[in-house]
């Protein structure tokens, strides 16, 4: 893949570019804020960009505002915020900025270089990767909650790993129940929070975003 890394640490930079080269991607970019990053974007178009949240010159919510413009401009662009912060002001507004392609994990909660590449891969191939306290933070400020009350809570809870982005195997596995269960809980789920069956829409990220009171 084609990546560009925005991360205004030079250390950590210059680490995530070593991390992604070794692992057989091309770094087309690699700089220090978010003006930075809009300009690498539109100039090299990456398959994916990892991008921090905090960054000059008010090192608040720079990143996070700049990966929301590129999901705008640069749809086929994947966008992976990858923090120390969970920032819900803009987080669920660059969830429901598209259908996939997002992911936004916590900096000291990864457990090891798979974990972090496999994320990449997958944002890049339209999935989604979302760390468990990243949904978290945004289900308490949501200001819509109530869109869960008709779940059970195996529902609830299978919602929960969909928003991980596990596959259905994967909460299959988690919940020690059969795939066939998971698809059934799943189907219930969609039809209690009014999504269709569609050729376009990525239902379950629409189901993640219901879920995030977006």
């Amino acid at each position: 893949m084609r990546i560009v890394i925005a991360e205004d640490a030079a250390v950590i930079r210059a680490g995530l570019a070593e991390v992604l080269a070794d692992r057989g991607h091309q770094v087309v970019a690699a700089v220090g804020d978010a003006g930075a990053l809009q300009a690498a974007v539109a100039a090299h178009q990456p398959d994916a960009a990892v991008i921090d949240v905090r960054m000059p010159p008010g090192y608040t919510d720079e990143g996070l505002r700049a990966a929301i413009a590129i999901r705008r401009d640069h749809p086929k662009t994947g966008i992976l915020v990858f923090s120390q912060y969970v920032e819900t002001r803009y987080a669920a507004d660059l969830l429901a900025a598209g259908s996939g392609g997002v992911g936004y994990l916590l900096k000291d909660r990864v457990a090891n270089v798979a974990e972090f590449t496999d994320a990449i891969e997958r944002v890049a191939a339209g999935g989604t990767a979302l760390d468990p306290e990243v949904v978290a933070g945004l289900l308490n400020a949501s200001r819509h909650p109530s869109a869960l009350g008709t779940l059970t809570a195996r529902e609830h809870d299978i919602l929960a790993l969909m928003a991980e982005g596990r596959s259905n195997s994967a909460i299959a596995a988690r919940l020690r129940v059969s795939d066939r269960a998971v698809e059934k809980h799943i189907g219930n789920i969609f039809s209690k929070l009014g999504l269709p069956r569609s050729d376009t829409d990525h239902r379950r990220v629409l189901a993640v975003l219901a879920y995030l009171g977006s």
